[in-house]
């Protein structure tokens, strides 16, 4: 459900000017090596917030390209915002539902990362079932990532941080992989990873590979 929030003027004048320039629409399938004019990496980012550390991590990677998928419009105008005072040109943005694009936008082994920092963790265990990461959130996730490409979860709820361990270490399509971490450019803390530490939380950074697919037996 889209969040609308507080719209600033400036986050309004964002959305209206810079939409056009880094927007994408859900209706039509994602072809990346049109939209960014080459062939290069592409990292999602499954609901980026106010967009700093994905501008920050795109700007540290600019041989790299990045989609970030937010509900939240003041989040994406802020995000716009800094893309443009930035001039970083290797980021685009949907404003929809994160599930029903990776569903019907995002094509098969397509991405070489995937991020999720700092998701609800719907502490309370009666709404448990509403944490995106699931069993079947996992396999549509690991469908969408290359084969070797990284999925990178984060998390301040120790809780969440071990069901999501132990959801991705039971699913064949995911193994550990603890190097991750070295695998790009430290990532800026979010805001909501500098209001956890002000809290005194642990954070926890979770690196899964997607393993190679492999063929039936008999094939």
């Amino acid at each position: 459900m889209r969040r609308e929030g507080r719209l600033t003027p400036g986050q309004q004048n964002a959305l209206d000017r810079l939409w056009p320039r880094y927007g994408l629409p859900p209706e039509h399938s994602l072809d990346a090596a049109a939209v960014f004019g080459r062939a290069a990496p592409l990292t999602l980012e499954i609901g980026f917030g106010n967009g700093a550390s994905l501008a920050a991590m795109a700007a540290a990677e600019p041989t790299q390209d990045f989609i970030g998928i937010e509900v939240h419009r003041p989040g994406v105008g802020q995000l716009l915002r800094a893309l443009e005072n930035r001039d970083i040109r290797n980021v685009r943005v949907y404003c929809h539902d994160a599930l029903e694009i990776l569903r019907q936008c995002l094509g098969e082994a397509s991405l070489d990362r995937v991020l999720l920092l700092f998701p609800d963790p719907w502490p309370k265990k009666k709404h448990h079932k509403r944490r995106i990461v699931q069993p079947d959130f996992a396999a549509l996730v690991a469908g969408k990532l290359k084969p070797g490409g990284l999925f990178h979860l984060a998390t301040d709820w120790q809780p969440y941080a071990a069901h999501m361990r132990e959801v991705l270490d039971q699913s064949p399509l995911f193994a550990p992989d603890p190097t991750g971490a070295n695998a790009h450019p430290p990532r800026t803390r979010t805001k909501f990873e500098q209001r956890a530490q002000r809290l005194g939380h642990q954070v926890s950074d979770l690196f899964y590979r997607r393993q190679p697919r492999t063929e039936p037996a008999g094939s």
